[in-house]
């Protein structure tokens, strides 16, 4: 394919090149906001093995409704991170995770400002866990 064709396609197809560019920007943002964050990402078996040998907490950020539909064994509900108190597990590393791990790694920020220094964010989220077939219990 030489430049011509590349750019009769565009001239033919202005609103599939669009949309290929947005899909490509938010690819690549979203990568970036995440490496830029400084916020650590472990995937579900790193999680499981900082949860046995580090005393880790999950931390469930997800709504009431997805909760109580399921969620990763002894896992703290706290949607909002501003109205639950966390001092108690200051010392423990923490794991947050949403359903796809995207909007957990803002509220992994949110707790390094607040001075919380070993946060992770559960990469893929809780839909990554259930892929690498880990239980999940609707337990309170």
């Amino acid at each position: 394919m030489d430049i011509s064709q590349f750019t009769e396609f565009v001239g033919n197809h202005p609103w599939l090149f669009i949309a290929l560019l947005t899909t490509i920007a938010l690819l690549v943002g979203g990568e970036l906001r995440q490496r830029l964050s400084g916020v650590a990402e472990v995937g579900p078996v790193e999680a499981t093995r900082l949860l046995n040998r580090e005393d880790a907490l999950m931390i469930d950020m997800r709504d009431d409704k997805d909760y109580r539909n399921g969620h990763i064994v002894n896992a703290l509900h706290a949607p909002d991170v501003k109205t639950v108190k966390l001092e108690s597990y200051r010392d423990r590393p923490l794991i947050v995770y949403c359903r796809s791990g995207n909007r957990s790694v803002g509220y992994c920020n949110q707790l390094r400002k607040q001075g919380f220094e070993t946060v992770y964010n559960l990469k893929g989220g809780v839909t990554a866990w259930e892929r690498a077939e880990l239980p999940l219990t609707k337990a309170g």
